[in-house]
């Protein structure tokens, strides 16, 4: 069997050595990151994956690259925005968090699937494959989703490695690219072992968020149903005017 891990792009799993080796100390605030030559001659990739590397780093806060100086540390790496495309793997790394995920289930339905997101009803007809995914974060659940996808757009997905990336799996496998989503978030409190918290005790509070992504020409390719738990994650959004 391939290790969970292994699904992770290598760009993420270096990313997970660094975040992980500032989290112990060994890289302080202050000091500098291994700079694109090191992650070139240390992890055998490319100038394109060191560059993003660096780019993904500085982008979560962990990191800030000084021209002519080099790319050095810094501390309290910022939120991420609920406002973009991010998918969980990549929003735990940035984190610095190790994350992973059980699949709870997947199932073809011929019935499609519908939402309403922001005073606007979504349909995506079927069949569509309904996957349900606990995922971790360092070991702790911190969300429960629920995915309806397009088996017109993604025929046999429900045969796919889908303890993985869906985004990846959307992009490599079918050659989707992912437009935008919209998203409606709301407060609710839930029974933390009837929603799928395996290992948690009690009502706790959460976060409902209900989605739909489009990929090119305005096209729904899923519609999610998710929880996360309220005690263990965050949302921001980036308001400008």
């Amino acid at each position: 069997m391939v290790a969970k891990e292994t699904l992770l792009p290598k760009y993420c799993r270096i990313m997970q050595d660094i975040t992980e080796a500032i989290r112990l100390g060994d890289l302080a605030e202050g000091m500098r990151a291994p700079s694109e030559k090191d992650l070139i001659e240390t992890y055998n990739v490319s100038n394109t994956t060191a560059r993003r590397v660096h780019m993904e780093l500085e982008q979560a806060g962990w990191v800030t690259r000084i021209k002519g100086k080099g790319t050095f540390v810094r501390s309290n790496p910022v939120v991420r925005s609920v406002d973009q495309i991010l998918g969980f793997s990549r929003n735990m790394i940035q984190a610095g968090r190790k994350p992973s995920t059980r699949l709870l289930g997947a199932q073809v339905l011929k019935s499609g699937a519908t939402v309403s997101v922001n005073h606007r009803r979504y349909h995506l007809r079927g069949p569509v494959c309904e996957i349900r995914r606990l995922r971790l974060a360092d070991g702790i659940p911190m969300m429960v989703e629920t995915r309806h996808v397009s088996m017109q757009l993604c025929p046999g997905i429900e045969n796919r490695a889908l303890e993985g990336s869906l985004y990846d799996i959307y992009e490599k496998d079918y050659g989707l690219r992912l437009m935008r989503t919209d998203q409606s978030l709301s407060a609710v409190v839930v029974d933390a072992d009837r929603v799928g918290f395996t290992g948690v005790e009690g009502r706790i509070p959460a976060f409902k968020v209900e989605g739909v992504t489009f990929t090119a020409k305005e096209v729904v390719l899923e519609i999610e149903d998710s929880v996360y738990r309220g005690d263990m994650y965050r949302f921001s959004v980036c308001a400008t005017e």
